[in-house]
């Protein structure tokens, strides 16, 4: 797995303010105080892109009502979107964000959920990230985009927010891809 100091020195060494013996990885306090904000939203808008799924098993019983916050303590993150529900009959609420079981058993849901949020409590050694590989390599441009947005002395801000926007035009949604089995063969 891939750690917050990990993308933080990726990120930081590709707009030339990497300090490795700096605490913040940067001796720059504009940077230092907006890195975590921007990392989230960065995060969150790839997480909403290639999502993030998780699957949970909840026992139920007939006319329960399943919220995203039972769903979120069931898996242990803010849920994101329902995929797919299984497992007993059902019928969804306010939208699709509330799932009433029809019958009593077990409720097979697959979600996607949102990353845990970087704080200044988070410790980058110790905080790894739930993002594919794939969208971790496009993660740095997005973020150098976002802190040199403001540095109108220069154009790398539009520089890597052009080469941002055009890894996440070509970043595949997808896990995996499906795949069809005949049995039998095939007559033409």
């Amino acid at each position: 797995m891939v750690t917050l100091k990990e993308e933080m020195k990726k990120t930081l060494g590709l707009i030339e303010e990497l300090n490795p013996e700096s605490e913040y990885l940067t001796d720059d306090p504009d940077i230092e105080a907006k890195i975590y904000a921007v990392f989230n939203q960065i995060m969150f808008e790839l997480a909403r892109v290639k999502k993030i799924p998780r699957y949970v098993e909840i026992e139920v019983n007939e006319g329960d009502l399943i919220t995203f916050e039972i769903l979120e303590r069931a898996c242990g993150s803010a849920v994101y979107q329902i995929a797919k529900v299984s497992g007993v009959e059902y019928d969804f609420k306010a939208q699709g964000t509330v799932i009433k079981t029809l019958e009593k058993g077990t409720l097979e849901v697959d979600l996607y959920v949102y990353p845990e949020r970087i704080t200044e409590k988070t410790k980058p050694n110790a905080y790894e990230f739930e993002l594919s590989e794939d969208t971790l390599e496009i993660m740095p441009y997005g973020i150098a985009a976002d802190l040199l947005k403001s540095d109108v002395s220069s154009e790398y801000g539009s520089v890597y927010a052009n080469r941002y926007n055009d890894m996440l035009q070509r970043l595949d949604p997808r896990y995996s891809m499906p795949s069809i089995t005949i049995e039998g063969g095939v007559d033409f």
